[in-house]
């Protein structure tokens, strides 16, 4: 019977290549790569050719499905030549928004694609294709087009978000710094800093509000940043063992003092009338635009993929830059500086696909310097590889700050995603939302998530996870 576990990590992040980091990942004990004996015509081989690293086939076509968004289909609009250009191999590109209900029979059929992107709201969890997908360690272990180790070019720690024990099941190509979002030229306008505790949010809020405005709004599908917000904060002032009762859904792990501290502090704000109110019946795009083009809410919590995904929605001059989540008190266990992370655009190659190696041979490309930086640039987003971001960040304000922030909180950047690799979804949504109108107090708050975790954990379908204090 297989059985996961996440491992709580300390590893390299960031500018030092020796400093640590406290890292959630998820990982699953002998778990086998499947997929028949009798491997397909384009099987990955080793050939030690550094130009041709997996035996692609001259002139193969490699059939991929990737999430839809307009940003997506550029940046494999300029991955294509690439491949061509080396290999004569066409990259036949499938956009999608219903990854799931689109790639799933293929799975059954067995005819999935090369390389599926499994992102969006419709993607399938990785772990559930663990005996379905490769082992993508000889990617990383391959060399780029500019012929360094694709491995010595990563920020240390995210192929560890991808890792199951020893198995490199996905590929993290962007990395996410979440963060605290405002408007620097509004702040300087006003002479404002971003509050560093909770009790300088209060304080900020009162200022807003002077000014006619509140310190966050919120949109109804995306109330759940606020617990994110929550748990960073409460980690902060705890250190790895509050995260690591939570992840582990341990009985009472949402009384701990610096989860109570942490939804005291967001419940301050929302009793002081500082949260921009009807979030519950608006969507987020609407909040996103309450917050960017209308500017009468401050700060805005969510990771740094915000300013693509908002594109144009943006007011001119708005200057978005980041701040990490405020601490409790002024001695936490990790600094004001240290921020959470996270890997995002999961890719897997499908074992039983046809051509693997030509799969395996697009993530290498995808992985160069070039390709990462024309990613980059598109998406207004860090990508898993290291130096890749001009000092102008291509003219994003927001994309220079997640590097800095990134790079200021070194050792002590932290990852966990434990509410989305269970099934917290749709009711920690709904629970926020009531929290976040003011109509829940804190512990009608706590006993909700407690509610959560406790059936999470009782329910024996799902494959718990264990983390390690």
């Amino acid at each position: 019977m297989k059985s996961s576990r996440f491992t709580l990590s300390r590893r390299a992040l960031g500018a030092a290549a020796g400093a640590t980091i406290l890292a959630l990942s998820l990982g699953a004990c002998a778990a086998t790569p499947g997929g028949p004996t009798d491997r397909p015509a384009g099987e990955s081989t080793a050939t030690g050719d550094p130009k041709n690293p997996f035996g692609v086939v001259e002139g193969s076509t490699v059939d991929s499905v990737i999430f839809d968004n307009a940003n997506n289909v550029a940046f494999f609009d300029h991955v294509a030549p690439e491949l061509q250009a080396l290999h004569g191999v066409d990259l036949k590109v499938t956009p999608s928004t219903q990854i799931a209900q689109q790639v799933q029979p293929r799975f059954v059929a067995g005819n999935p694609p090369d390389l599926l992107h499994s992102a969006g709201s419709g993607s399938i969890p990785v772990a559930s294709m663990l005996n379905d997908i490769e082992d993508l360690s000889a990617v990383t272990e391959a060399a780029n087009l500019e012929g360094d180790p694709i491995a010595d070019t990563l920020y240390p720690g995210v192929l560890d978000l991808a890792k199951y024990d020893d198995k490199l099941a996905a590929v993290n190509y962007s990395l996410n710094v979440h963060a605290l979002w405002y408007s620097q030229s509004m702040f300087d306008k006003y002479g404002w800093e971003a509050p560093k505790t909770w009790d300088e949010a209060m304080a900020l809020g009162a200022a807003a509000k002077q000014e006619g405005k509140y310190l966050f709004t919120w949109g109804k599908e995306a109330s759940a940043y606020y617990l994110s917000l929550a748990i960073d904060t409460a980690v902060k002032e705890g250190g790895k063992d509050v995260l690591a009762e939570l992840a582990n859904l341990e009985a009472d792990s949402w009384s701990q003092p610096e989860v109570q501290e942490s939804f005291a502090a967001l419940k301050e704000i929302v009793d002081a009338g500082y949260m921009m109110p009807g979030g519950a019946g608006t969507q987020f795009k609407a909040a996103q635009a309450q917050w960017s083009l209308k500017q009468e809410a401050l700060m805005y919590p969510t990771g740094s993929w915000i300013e693509g995904e908002m594109g144009e929605e943006i007011a001119d001059g708005f200057e978005m830059v980041g701040a990490p989540a405020p601490t409790i008190t002024d001695d936490s266990a990790l600094p004001y500086s240290a921020m959470r992370f996270a890997g995002g655009n999961r890719f897997v190659v499908p074992s039983d696909a046809a051509n693997v190696a030509g799969a395996k041979e697009t993530l290498r490309v995808m992985l160069s310097k070039d390709a990462a930086t024309e990613f980059s640039r598109i998406n207004k987003s860090l990508s898993v590889v290291k130096d890749t971001i001009p000092e102008d960040g291509f003219g994003s304000t927001a994309l220079v700050s997640a590097r800095d922030l990134l790079d200021a909180s070194g050792e002590d950047a932290f990852a966990w995603d434990f509410t989305d690799a269970y099934p917290f979804g749709d009711d920690k949504t709904r629970i926020w939302n009531d929290f976040l109108s003011g109509n829940m107090d804190v512990p009608e708050l706590t006993s909700e998530m407690q509610k959560l975790s406790d059936k999470i954990r009782e329910d024996d379908s799902i494959v718990k996870i264990k983390v390690s204090k």
